[in-house]
């Protein structure tokens, strides 16, 4: 059985100034789910190889309601304050990002589609999945920012097939520099629910990990190469 998780009254429909609270209720909510893990004495092995304290699939928060939900009207209360009814269209980030996306257009009303981290090589060989025309406005809508990298070839996508993307809205961010660059390179606006300080601070509050723990997971944000080889990456990448 889904363990219930507890959302104030109203809590989703929060002013926006107070971004504070909705990144702290984002983070509990993650951990509350177990969307996020954290684990800095046996690290996980990310797919690249590299060694984390953290894991984090947000697909996770799909299953309970009220955090869907949440996540969701965040997402249209940061659209709203930021660009208005100005949008033309809704792109998910495959996969972790399609039905969140699919989410936020229906509360806007608006077009949806999603993109792929590469074009089929079969049928129509689409990369982006849905009708787009060129010159349609567009927010973009990500699970998880890591390095940015895999995030930005769906606004390369878009921006090839003639759309001006606006910006992106991610539930959850590392935090790494790595990414700011990333982003201040592609000249993409990008706004989060909440981010890693955040987390650890939330999880420290709530008991999720030890204090002895708090100084190697803030060590993992400010130097996760290095922190990868300490904590036994067997080759750099």
């Amino acid at each position: 059985m889904l363990p219930h998780v507890h959302l104030k009254k109203n809590a989703y429909l929060c002013n926006m100034k107070d971004l504070n609270e909705t990144a702290q209720q984002t983070a509990t909510f993650l951990l509350q789910v177990k969307a996020i893990k954290l684990n800095s004495e046996h690290p996980f092995t990310w797919a690249s190889g590299r060694k984390s304290p953290i894991y984090c699939d947000n697909r996770v928060t799909l299953s309970y309601p009220e955090v869907r939900t949440f996540i969701r009207q965040r997402f249209v209360d940061i659209i709203k304050e930021n660009y208005g009814e100005n949008i033309d269209m809704i792109a998910g980030v495959a996969t972790g990002g399609i039905a969140q996306g699919a989410l936020v257009a229906q509360e806007l009303g608006k077009p949806f589609c999603y993109v792929r981290s590469e074009a089929k090589s079969h049928g129509l060989t689409n990369q982006i999945e849905g009708e787009v025309h060129s010159g349609q406005t567009v927010v973009v809508i990500e699970d998880l920012v890591s390095t940015g990298k895999s995030s930005l070839v769906a606004v390369r996508a878009l921006r090839e097939k003639g759309l001006v993307v606006k910006g992106m809205v991610a539930i959850f961010t590392y935090g790494l520099e790595v990414a700011r660059k990333n982003f201040e390179e592609a000249d993409v606006e990008l706004y989060t629910l909440s981010e890693y300080d955040t987390l650890i601070q939330v999880a420290r509050k709530e008991e999720y990990v030890h204090p002895d723990q708090m100084e190697t997971l803030a060590g993992w944000r400010h130097n996760p190469e290095q922190w990868s080889i300490e904590h036994g990456e067997e080759t750099a990448k």
